[in-house]
């Protein structure tokens, strides 16, 4: 069961986009998925435009009941294999940042219960789309999670924002939840003429090593064409958009390939000389993503 939170402590970098990008390759691959709203902007919840569900989620982080948690989800419009926990306005009053908010195992009791076989509905995937502060929904997020995604572009603030949030994955292993790890750092928004985007990532990989992701998301307009019509963007059939899927696909394939050599840990912060992206790693990602997933 893989509980994904996905995070960039800079907002403007397209972590929801990756959050929706991810959904949509869980759905191109038959695996059933639910989003959780976590941002009080609820962009993810505008482009999925879910069916009205009885409960939010603020009812939910309050009292996670097996009867809330029931109502709290509803079918997205992209499938209904793919259902959402929708934030709404209330959530915002409660994204505190005080270090000692009661409450916050909420979340974790929530997904345990939507991970759990025996509960209806149940998910083979849950992503936690995190808003891009350290308040008390990212932070309940990564109490729950698995897995950390961390999203940046290659810019300078948007480095900083990534060593930050790395830093707040490993103080919560550390402190409360042995079991999440760094799944990787993702860039986001790539331009390959841009000698600025290739020297970030450069400094990325010096300040993350392998960690970062072997694959970089090109900024295409694809991406906000397919949100803008709240469609996945494995179904915009453009150039543009069949690139930025096959992205998805492959940063999906290495998040499953990762799980399934058990890495219950961070791996540290490390130097490293690589300067190009690990093409057998992209390799055989492509070869995982077409395994079956049972």
């Amino acid at each position: 069961m893989h509980i994904v939170a996905v995070l960039s402590l800079k907002g403007g970098v397209g972590k929801t986009t990756v959050a929706l990008g991810l959904a949509s390759a869980a759905l191109r691959r038959g695996v059933r998925a639910l989003v959780v709203d976590l941002d009080p902007q609820g962009n993810a919840t505008a482009t999925l435009d879910p069916a009205g569900a009885e409960v939010g989620l603020a009812e939910v982080l309050a009292t996670p009941r097996p009867s809330m948690l029931r109502r709290a989800v509803s079918a997205s419009a992209w499938s209904d294999q793919l259902d959402v926990l929708a934030g709404n306005e209330d959530i915002e009053l409660i994204n505190e940042p005080a270090a000692n908010t009661p409450g916050l195992e909420n979340l974790s009791l929530a997904t345990a219960w939507y991970a759990d076989p025996a509960a209806d509905p149940y998910y083979d995937l849950i992503i936690l789309d995190c808003p891009p502060s350290l308040g008390r929904l990212t932070r309940s997020a990564l109490l729950a999670a698995n897995g950390a995604l961390l999203v940046t572009e290659p810019t300078m603030y948007a480095v900083s924002g990534a060593q930050r949030a790395f830093e707040a994955i490993e103080r919560t292993r550390r402190e409360e939840n042995p079991q999440l790890r760094a799944l990787g750092v993702l860039v986001n928004k790539f331009r390959v003429r841009s000698h600025e985007h290739l020297y970030r990532i450069s400094e990325l990989r010096e300040s993350f090593g392998s960690l970062v992701m072997p694959v970089a998301l090109p900024d295409r307009l694809a991406v906000q064409q397919a949100a803008g019509s709240c469609t996945p963007i494995h179904e915009w059939a453009t150039p543009g958009g069949r690139e930025i899927s096959l992205g998805f696909n492959l940063v999906l394939a290495r998040m499953l390939r990762s799980a399934r050599r058990g890495r219950h840990h961070l791996e540290p912060p490390q130097r490293s000389s690589v300067t190009e992206f690990d093409q057998d790693a992209l390799d055989q990602d492509a070869l995982d993503l077409e395994a079956p997933t049972r």
